[in-house]
């Protein structure tokens, strides 16, 4: 059986301006470990169609201290905001997002590979973002937030 050691979510590290946190679980990925690298790779897969955000709240875990990191948050004019050793009420959000996906996933299913958490894992990310309302978004998913939050921003530039 494989371990999951490291699961990142991305989505909930983002502020952007416009639209509003979504509250979107963007990505998470499943490895052995995850260094920097893998970390750039998921930001780069994201930024491509949702674009850079302007901060990411991120913890001081050895992938979010990485130079690749600094370096891809350097070049996309993206600035790291970390959190105090030891205060995850800094980034409760993430921290009630990861005891979901820890209490309702990680704990109640059996990975025996690698592939085998990436697929249950994913369908728990799909599930939280397309079937779950948040009092905090109006009792929208998080996938219905984020395309109300674009067409109201679309809107409001087109009669700019």
């Amino acid at each position: 059986m494989a371990a999951v050691r490291s699961a990142i979510h991305l989505s909930p590290l983002f502020r952007f301006p416009e639209p509003p946190l979504t509250r979107e679980a963007l990505a998470i990925d499943v490895d052995q470990g995850i260094k920097g690298e893998q970390v750039v790779a998921a930001m780069g897969r994201i930024t491509l169609s949702r674009g850079a955000p302007r901060t990411i709240r991120v913890d001081n875990g050895p992938e979010f201290i990485s130079k690749a990191l600094a370096r891809w948050s350097y070049e996309n004019g993206v600035t790291l905001d970390f959190s105090r050793p030891g205060k995850p009420t800094d980034n409760a959000f993430v921290e009630s997002v990861n005891g979901r996906l820890r209490d309702e996933c990680l704990n109640t299913h059996w990975f025996l590979s690698l592939e085998d958490a990436r697929t249950k894992i994913e369908s728990w990310r799909r599930d939280y973002n397309e079937s779950r309302p948040h009092t905090s978004l109006g009792w929208l998913t998080p996938i219905e937030y984020a395309a109300a939050a674009a067409a109201a921003a679309a809107a409001a530039k087109a009669t700019e």
